[in-house]
């Protein structure tokens, strides 16, 4: 475990990012600069580790590989890090996880993200609602794509279908977080269809270029 880079607070309560002290004592909400100006959509985005090392690597055999076994071992690490991460004043009643097209699904043969949320709902004893959010549009993988183009490729991308989301606190999951951009979209969709609050959390986050390892 040594070799993985953990996200630890204080963190930014919106994006996630670890802050500085000064950032920490400067907002209530603590909030770095960049979230000081922008709107809040979602309650935050929290990651248990950098997309660094071991976890990359682990990431990418569990989800390009067909190493579902990888499924416990990876959602245990996520009930761990929420011990240390979880906002103290709230708590999901079900978590979501990130759908894949149903194209990309049968190419595949799971969601990465639903075994995630399984293993991770196991822990936490919250239940995981899978159905009612969609993916409707079919995009581009994200991989290359730089930060307007990763947004516009997910925009409108997600719908829900029901009405079983409205009135909860919902945890959206996924294993890699890059810009929000899919995150983001999501959680709109979720909160259009009258989810009252939505917090996201991944296994791993892109590092932001100038945050040093």
């Amino acid at each position: 475990m040594a070799q993985i880079d953990e996200i630890h607070p204080p963190l930014c309560q919106r994006c996630g990012l670890p802050l500085s002290a000064t950032e920490a004592a400067g907002s209530v909400p603590a909030r770095c600069g960049r979230c000081r100006q922008l709107p809040v959509e979602w309650v935050g985005l929290l990651a248990y580790a950098f997309h660094d090392g071991p976890v990359r690597k682990a990431i990418h055999q569990f989800k390009y590989e067909d190493q579902r076994c990888l499924a416990p071992l990876l959602g245990g690490l996520m009930a761990d890090g929420w011990g240390r991460l979880a906002p103290g004043d709230w708590q999901p009643d079900a978590m979501v996880p990130v759908p894949l097209h149903p194209s990309r699904q049968r190419q595949r043969g799971y969601n990465q993200s639903a075994l995630l949320s399984h293993e991770l709902g196991t822990h936490l004893g919250c239940p995981v609602i899978e159905g009612a959010l969609v993916r409707v549009k079919a995009t581009a993988p994200q991989v290359g794509l730089g930060p307007r183009e990763r947004r516009a490729n997910v925009h409108d991308a997600f719908r829900c279908r029901d009405g079983r989301l409205r009135g909860k606190k919902i945890l959206l999951v996924d294993d890699v977080c890059t810009t929000g951009s899919t995150l983001e979209s999501a959680c709109l969709a979720m909160k259009e269809s009258g989810a009252t609050s939505v917090l996201a959390y991944t296994l791993a986050r892109a590092r932001p270029s100038g945050l040093d390892a």
